[in-house]
């Protein structure tokens, strides 16, 4: 295959990615609320990229995933959708530069890391599979971990009051979120990622995005 024809079938599969990301992120298949979070699946796409099209990849489409949480955050806010977006007032509390961090940071880290932390575990196990799973679970866990991290740092008196709770109150709910969201985001990705990147290497392969693997 020609560099020219796998550049073109390589910018086709980002753009269909991309395309997917944007569909969840404004149909109920993205996002599923709970109690001022929600439960994403918004997250797979953008494993499944760095995983099948290595770091810069996964990055491209983490940005996506930032994006449309900005969009979403601004065109249909809530009353926590400040620490998303700089554009949004709430209560008297507006977003600053550190919702950009939150909305942007964590998901483009998410796709890098898929990247690195995939080829990583496989040349340690020489399995596709294993190594696609560990990966989509460690990356799900420092994705929501990064984007609740920042809301607590950066806006936890804020995120609390739009709550309706004080400090202590905003620490067991994200406690709740940790333990419950995060954990079924985690298992969602160990097991869905796997599949996917077995059904879709070896096409991934004759792009020339990945290397052959076991």
């Amino acid at each position: 295959m020609t560099k020219n024809k796998q550049r073109i079938q390589r910018m086709t599969l980002a753009a269909f990615f991309a395309g997917i990301e944007v569909l969840m992120a404004f149909t109920p298949i993205g996002y599923i609320p709970m109690a001022g979070l929600s439960i994403t699946t918004m997250h797979l796409p953008v494993i499944l990229a760095g995983i099948l099209g290595g770091p810069a990849f996964g990055a491209g489409l983490g940005f996506v995933f930032g994006m449309t949480s900005l969009i979403r955050a601004t065109m249909e806010p809530s009353v926590t959708s400040f620490v998303f977006s700089p554009f949004i007032t709430v209560g008297g509390v507006s977003g600053n530069f550190a919702s950009l961090l939150i909305c942007f940071v964590p998901r483009i880290l998410l796709g890098v890391l898929s990247g690195y932390l995939y080829r990583l575990f496989l040349r340690l196990m020489h399995k596709s599979v294993p190594a696609a799973a560990l990966s989509a679970v460690i990356n799900t866990v420092l994705h929501t971990a990064g984007v609740l991290g920042g809301i607590y740092i950066f806006f936890g008196p804020q995120y609390a009051s739009a709550l309706g709770t004080g400090m202590q109150g905003l620490v067991v709910l994200l406690l709740g979120v940790v333990s419950s969201n995060m954990v079924l985001e985690a298992i969602l990705a160990g097991v869905v990622i796997p599949v996917l990147v077995r059904a879709l290497a070896p096409s991934a392969v004759r792009m020339g995005l990945m290397e052959r693997t076991a």
